[in-house]
């Protein structure tokens, strides 16, 4: 008997930006956007979602890996809030 082969999940990570109510953003990764934005309006996103509720997704874009995306939205929170949504548009 053999083990069962481990699950890989083939989704792409995706990187998102969400306008949050009083004009800031939130950046985070997930392989579920749709879900992702509907546990931030339910109040049970990040800590921060909770106290600043999203308005809308302002921009988004897939990664291949995990770490790919993680390594980007490292580099996005690091922008100043006019180049964030630029960054969506860069190659």
């Amino acid at each position: 008997m053999t083990d069962a082969p481990h699950h890989v999940d083939s989704s792409p990570w995706v990187l998102y930006l969400l306008e949050c109510r009083g004009g800031s953003l939130y950046a985070g990764i997930t392989t579920d956007l749709e879900r992702r934005f509907a546990q931030h309006l339910a109040g049970k996103g990040a800590r921060y979602t909770r106290s600043h509720p999203p308005l809308r997704i302002a921009a988004s874009m897939n990664f291949p890996d995990r770490s790919a995306a993680s390594k980007a939205e490292s580099a996005l929170k690091k922008l100043p809030r006019g180049q964030k949504l630029a960054f969506f548009r860069s190659p």
